[in-house]
Parts: C-alpha cells; sequence; structure tokens
C-alpha cells in the first residue's frame, strides 16, 4: 500500500452547508418566533410554565422542612430515610406539572385556537424527569446518580421532542474513517452511555451479592471476600464488552491496539496488577482472613486486626484506631505475623517480684487464683506460674495466662491481671521489694 493510500483512509467528514441555506432557515425560524410572539401561540403556554415553576420553588420551601420532619418521625432504616428525603426534591416538578395540566386544560378550553403542543411537550418532559429520578433512587452514589438521571433524561427529551433522528445524524457525520472502521461522535457517545449504564447495574448486583454473601453463614469470610471480587471482575469485563457491543464497535478492529494499549498498561501497573493478584493469593490460601490479629511490619509489638482485604491492599486497625493500608504484596514476599492464623488464643505473660519473706508456693496459688478470676482470662489451657529466678532483693515470678480476643486489647488484660496481685498482697500482707539506698554522710 502507497503512502497516498494511507493517508485517504482517515478523512474527517463533515456536513455541506451553503450558506444560503442558513439564511434561509435563519429568516424562517426568526419569521416564525414573531409570528409565535404576536399571536401568543408561545408566550402565553410559556407564561403557564414559568407561573408554575415559580409555584413549585415556592411550594417546595414550604413543604420540606415539614416532610423531613415527618420522616424523621417515622425511624426509617437510613436508606430509607436518605431515598424519602431525596424524593421530597420532586415537589418541584409534581407541582409544575400539576399546573402545566391545568394550564392545558384551560387553554384548550378558552384558547382552542392556540394548540397545546409547548404544553404537552413540557409536561412529558416533567414526567420523564420525575420517574427517572424516582427510579434512580436505587444508585447509593449521589454522583452517580445525578449524572445517570441527567444522561437517561436527556435521551428522553430529545426522542420526546422529535429530534432524535436529527440528532443522531449530526452525531454521526462528525467522525473519522480508520480503514473499515468507523470512530464518530454517535459511537462514543452510544459507548460512555452504555458503558455507564451497564457499569451502574454492575456495581448494584455487586453490592447486592456482597450483602448476600455476607448473611451466608456457612462460608468462611475469605471465601466471601474472594466471591465478590471474582463477581466484581467478571460483571466488570461484561459491561466493558457490551458497552463495545452496543456502540457498533468491532472488537477485531480493535485487536492491534488493544494489544498494544494492554502492553503497555502491563509495564506502567505492573504494581498494581502484582497488588491484585497477591491479594487474590492471600483470599485462596488463606493466610490472611478478616478479623485476624496481625503484628504491624514496624514490629515493637504494636499489633492490629484486619478490617478489609481490598483489591489493592490490606486494611488494619490498631487500639489506638489507627488505619494502616498495607499493600497486597508485602504480604506476599515478607514474613508475616498471624496471631491468630490457625488458632485465636495468644498467650500473655506478667512478671513481678516479692519479698524474700514470702512463701512461693503461696505466692503461685495466689497469682493463679487472680488469673482465673479476670474475665478475659480463658480456663484452658489453664493459668500457670512459675518461680523464674532469685534476684538480688526479691523472688521474681511469671504469670502467664491465655486469651482469645487480642482484638479488644492486651495491655488492659495484663493492667486488671496486676490489680489483682496487688489486692491479694496486700490481703495477705505479701511485700513487693523496691531498690534501697543508702547515704552515707561523710564529716
Amino acid at each position: 500500500m502507497s503512502s497516498e493510500e494511507k493517508v485517504t483512509d482517515i478523512k474527517l467528514e463533515i456536513p455541506t452547508i451553503s450558506i444560503e441555506t442558513v439564511e434561509d432557515t435563519a429568516k424562517g425560524l426568526y419569521a416564525n418566533a414573531i409570528d409565535a410572539i404576536v399571536s401568543g401561540h408561545l408566550w402565553l403556554p410559556f407564561t403557564i410554565i414559568v407561573t408554575g415553576f415559580i409555584i413549585g420553588v415556592i411550594t417546595r420551601r414550604i413543604l420540606r422542612p415539614r416532610l423531613f420532619a415527618l420522616i424523621d418521625r417515622r425511624n426509617f432504616s437510613f436508606r430509607a430515610n436518605r431515598i424519602s428525603k431525596n424524593l421530597t426534591k420532586l415537589v418541584l416538578p409534581i407541582t409544575t406539572l400539576v399546573i402545566v395540566i391545568l394550564g392545558s386544560a384551560a387553554l384548550v378550553a378558552f384558547q382552542p385556537n392556540i394548540p397545546p403542543t409547548i404544553l404537552t411537550a413540557a409536561s412529558k418532559l416533567l414526567v420523564a424527569w420525575i420517574f427517572i429520578r424516582t427510579v434512580a433512587q436505587v444508585i447509593n452514589n449521589s454522583f452517580t446518580r445525578q449524572t445517570v438521571a441527567i444522561c437517561a433524561w436527556l435521551a428522553a427529551a430529545i426522542s420526546i421532542l422529535g429530534v432524535m433522528p436529527q440528532t443522531t445524524y449530526a452525531l454521526d457525520a462528525l467522525g473519522m474513517n480508520f480503514g473499515a472502521f468507523r470512530l464518530s461522535a454517535l459511537t462514543i457517545v452510544k459507548f460512555g452511555f452504555a458503558f455507564f449504564i451497564l457499569l451502574t447495574i454492575t456495581r448494584l448486583l455487586v453490592n447486592t451479592a456482597e450483602r448476600t454473601l455476607g448473611n451466608a453463614a456457612d462460608l468462611s469470610p475469605s471465601a466471601r471476600v474472594l466471591m465478590v471480587k471474582i463477581i466484581k471482575v467478571v460483571l466488570i469485563t461484561l459491561a466493558i464488552l457490551f458497552g463495545v457491543t452496543a456502540a457498533g464497535i468491532d472488537l477485531s478492529a480493535l485487536a492491534i491496539f488493544g494489544g498494544a494499549l494492554g502492553l503497555g498498561i502491563g509495564f506502567g501497573l505492573q504494581k498494581v496488577i502484582s497488588n491484585l493478584f497477591s491479594g487474590m493469593l492471600l483470599l485462596i490460601d488463606k493466610s490472611i482472613k478478616p478479623g485476624d490479629v496481625l503484628e504491624l511490619p514496624e514490629g515493637n509489638g504494636a499489633f492490629g486486626w484486619v478490617n478489609q482485604l481490598g483489591a489493592r491492599y490490606v486494611s488494619i486497625i490498631t487500639r489506638d484506631n489507627k488505619e494502616y493500608l498495607i499493600p497486597n504484596e508485602d504480604f506476599i514476599t515478607q514474613p508475616v505475623i498471624n496471631w491468630s492464623y490457625s488458632d485465636k488464643k495468644i498467650r500473655v505473660e506478667t512478671k513481678f517480684g516479692v519479698d524474700y519473706a514470702s512463701d512461693p508456693h503461696a505466692i503461685k496459688e495466689m497469682a493463679i487464683g487472680v488469673a482465673i478470676k479476670v474475665n478475659r482470662v480463658i480456663q484452658d489451657p489453664k493459668p500457670v506460674c512459675h518461680l523464674v529466678e532469685f534476684g538480688d532483693s526479691s523472688l521474681n515470678f511469671v504469670l502467664r495466662y491465655w486469651i482469645e480476643d487480642a482484638e479488644k486489647g492486651v495491655t488492659n488484660t495484663k493492667g486488671d491481671v496486676m490489680l489483682g496481685l496487688w489486692d491479694v498482697f496486700k490481703e495477705n500482707g505479701v511485700e513487693i521489694p523496691f531498690p534501697h539506698r543508702v547515704v552515707i554522710e561523710k564529716k
């Protein structure tokens, strides 16, 4: 193929518009507008619409606070409360619609020579907006809900006004040919609209699946998260494919471009892809699960529990309510200390010393009795106490006991045990030695 043939494969098509055609069209529109204004065919319907809008604004300002108070008194669930309050915004279009319908009836009765075409179109547009806004409440995200509602209403408005063929032709006229494939503004609009709608439906299905799987008691937490991730990836992939197909794009024409794009994305998003597949591996081998207690990578005994396994990171919340977002890859390539991997029981040690005058056998029994009485200390395995050292000024013991809810804290349990030891030693006259210093004064 020669270079000249390659150049002619890509061409921008712009419809031919003559100056005479534009001038004639403008004159015709101007004459029709003047005639409509003078005869009342235009200003009277628009006066009714504007009046209805003003009355709708006033009505909404009066009714919305009262409707909010009524909704709050009903004690709805959070989602039902939010949807109900969002629907109060429809007071304006509903009031306007009622005024427009009444005005249209009055116009037909008292001015039969004026066709109610404008009022009929306005009524249809208002009905479409009310219906679309009501249906869009199933979408949780506010921005997505607004965008979907506006796009759907624009498409409905173009159809109601009867300019869909002209709009389609104008958008299709602005395009470029890539060999046998044509990329036009209409193709882009179709793809964007179809993809956006399908992606919204995908999110709804994923949220529904997540709630359903969350209530499945026979599935482990890791299995639930893994299934949700697989469903999300599959549905998003299908949404993209359906969106491309709905736009009329030939997938075979994008094979080379898609391969190059995939290669570029593969190099540019290595870490993202690595974290994505690392997260799936963590879920498959169940080495980390939601609720597991992990020691943080920086060490120092700090720990937290797994709050969420995301597509890119693991969310760990500590006892001081700090949330660490650690990439999934780190849990594959680095050692992980999981306190509850195979068993949630954690052994805790409390060290203490008593005076040499004390009976070590009695001290052991006292310490074990204290540990047994602490609420979070479990009875199996039983607490044990050992004499570990004859210190300089004390008999040194270590008290070991087990808990199975480390996510509720370890220091607080140790504090309860130490307070119990203090109380029992005071009751039995056991002294806790402390260092003595002798000061010698030289004359």
